[in-house]
């Protein structure tokens, strides 16, 4: 399967929030025709009512692909919707958190070909990373799917769908932690004297700035750390603080990452 093919068979949102808007927009650029996009959203945002898909109209007869991006909780309502699509050559792509491969199966049938996917906030500007896993019957999609969500940044094929509780702690509730370290390190510049628009300026800049020299450096996270921390400095003395074994970030982020992944095998198990 190729964009011709989606664009002569058709795409199908379940659902287009802020995810599935990213997604779309990303599609749009990467070539899919908007009349060849139907989208069902009992909340359609502006931007989604200004372009040229097919909002809340009757639906296609065998799209090539269906993707889901509604809340957990409206899965009951929506999937069986879709039931009509299932065991044939349509490819369902996920984005909805906590639902497994064997819920879509048991719904829309085992021989169909789905994608379980876990894209986050990032990818709002192209600067994502999605995850993926798919089922038997999606071996073959594989590539189809790395194309479709590199239109949000980057991808990564996860070896069994037991890794998505894990991922979602560490990337999907990721970009928050970083907000929240933004957030209390401009407070602590203002604590110590500095005014709040400039502190949190920057705070931004260090944040982005350090992140954008981890990807693009050949050392190590630890090796960058390293080497701005000199004998008996400033950024010692700080980090004696951060990564104390028992009160620094080591014990809080393990707590905090093991907490999301418990919450999501709860979402998962209903």
């Amino acid at each position: 399967m190729d964009l011709d093919t989606i664009n002569s068979r058709g795409l199908l949102l379940l659902g287009c929030g802020k995810m599935g808007s990213a997604l779309l927009s990303g599609w749009l650029n990467q070539g899919i025709n908007a009349n060849a996009v139907w989208v069902l959203e009992p909340y359609p945002s502006e931007w989604l009512q200004s372009q040229s898909v097919h909002l809340n109209t009757e639906l296609p007869d065998a799209p090539a692909v269906v993707l889901i991006a509604v809340k957990p909780q409206m899965m009951g309502d929506a999937l069986p919707r879709l039931q009509s699509y299932g065991n044939g050559e349509t490819l369902f792509i996920s984005v909805a958190a906590g639902v497994t491969l064997g819920h879509y199966e048991d719904v829309i049938g085992a021989a169909t070909p789905i994608i379980r996917a876990m894209p986050n906030t990032p990818a709002a500007i192209g600067q994502g990373i999605t995850p993926y896993c798919t089922n038997q019957s999606a071996r073959g999609y594989a590539a189809l799917a790395e194309h479709l969500l590199q239109a949000v940044g980057q991808t990564v094929q996860l070896s069994d769908e037991g890794q998505i509780d894990a991922v979602t702690g560490v990337s999907g509730s990721g970009p928050a932690y970083v907000f929240h370290l933004i957030e209390t390190l401009a407070k602590a510049g203002v604590a110590q004297g500095l005014p709040a628009d400039l502190s949190l300026q920057l705070a931004k800049a260090t944040v982005a700035g350090a992140g954008a020299l981890a990807m693009q450096s050949d050392e190590t996270p630890e090796q960058l750390r390293i080497n701005v921390t000199s004998r008996n400095g400033t950024t010692q003395a700080a980090l004696e603080v951060l990564m104390d074994a028992e009160t620094g970030f080591p014990p809080l982020l393990g707590r905090a990452v093991k907490a999301a992944v418990d919450r999501s095998k709860e979402l998962a198990n209903g």
